[in-house]
């Protein structure tokens, strides 16, 4: 059944505040190109608001110091908050169970609520309990003694190995793993040959977690790799054995985890970030896209960030700066070049590094 709401009712939603006519009706929310004119828009920015204007849309969402719209609106402190949460309003619809089908394979002592629906080809270990109100798709495997908290989905040829725990609400998309063996060995060094040590932990999940397609979070050698609370994986992201990422954390596609590291609460990693192995980063870190963390890191700690691009007394190709006192000129400037090399200071330790002569674009900084 469609769903049409008043710009009224739906600012209760938000705590917003409406501008212009409270009764105009919409039946959904759309870009700004896209949006018709019975459909809500949003804008972020008052650098979006001409294009508010090319648009047809019947009303919007803008921020709350943004005055002079030429249509119905709901202003809010966040609107891309609000527009999440009013498009997930409009596309919830109840669950409908269509129960169990008869290609799935299930197991020995499984506990499973009858309100679920798992679609063909899914295959169920002993021992396994599933919650109500799951959705499992086709191709699907859980192995022995698996746990599915309620409303969860499982998304087609997701893998969940053997004793991996997943809290509610979980959504996990095609082709991810959770639970392989975390990648663990010990080299005879007479020989040269790797002793694989067992992994017998598990994969713990909790609630409110989405994980993307053909991410790989690795079981524990001993005890618990858990994902905490309100967790948001990207795709194509490595978590290792005994990892602990905090409540609320992003991980940015590509991101690669190293066993035993934590992470503090609403960390986020930008893109191929690599973290070392046994280190800890506090809570609120951000790191840019391609960025190194080798050490552990305080609270609110920033990497990666784009350094300026400065030249040796005006002249010759630019170099790396990385915005010390030393490399800005502030300090007497750069310490001259070496032969071949251009030098360029890092932050915090005093030194100076030789760099390419071909390095004269933005490289990520390594953490000291």
């Amino acid at each position: 059944m469609e769903k049409i709401y008043t710009v009224q009712e739906l600012a209760k939603l938000v705590q917003g505040e409406v501008v212009g006519d409270p009764t105009t009706r919409v039946r959904g929310l759309n870009g700004l190109e896209r949006a018709r004119e019975d459909e809500l828009t949003f804008i972020t920015s008052a650098k979006k608001k001409d294009d508010l204007v090319q648009s047809r849309a019947g009303a919007c969402i803008i921020p709350r110091d943004l005055a002079g719209v030429d249509r119905p609106a709901i202003r809010v402190d966040n609107p891309d908050l609000a527009a999440a949460i009013i498009h997930n309003f409009f596309l919830k619809r109840p669950f409908t169970a269509t129960g169990i089908h008869p290609s799935v394979q299930v197991g020995t002592d499984c506990t499973i609520d009858p309100c679920v629906s798992i679609h063909a080809l899914v295959s169920i270990g002993d021992r396994v309990r599933i919650g109500r109100e799951v959705e499992i798709h086709p191709g699907v495997v859980l192995g022995d003694g698996v746990t599915i908290g309620e409303g969860t989905v499982l998304y087609p040829n997701v893998t969940i190995c053997a004793g991996c725990v997943i809290g509610r609400r979980v959504i996990i998309h095609p082709g991810a793993v959770i639970g392989s063996d975390g990648f663990g060995f010990a080299t005879d060094r007479t020989t040269g040959e790797h002793v694989k040590r067992p992994q017998v932990g598990i994969v713990r999940i909790d609630d409110d977690v989405e994980i993307g397609a053909n991410t790989c979070i690795d079981r524990a050698a001993f005890g618990e790799t858990r994902i905490r609370r309100g967790v948001k994986i990207d795709n194509l992201v490595q978590v290792a054995h005994n990892v602990d990422v905090g409540e609320n954390s992003i991980l940015v596609s590509q991101v690669g985890i190293a066993g035993s590291t934590t992470l503090g609460r609403n960390v986020v990693l930008g893109g191929k970030t690599a973290v070392a192995g046994h280190i800890h980063l506090g809570d609120g870190v951000m790191t840019a896209a391609m960025s190194g963390v080798h050490n552990s890191q305080e609270n609110g700690a920033v990497l990666g960030e784009p350094r300026p691009l400065i030249s040796v007394n005006g002249a010759g190709p630019p170099l790396l700066s990385c915005g010390c006192p030393r490399c800005t000129g502030r300090s007497g400037g750069l310490k001259k070049k070496s032969r071949g090399f251009r030098i360029c200071c890092r932050t915090g330790t005093g030194t100076h590094k030789r760099l390419p002569p071909a390095a004269v674009r933005y490289r990520p900084k390594l953490s000291d």
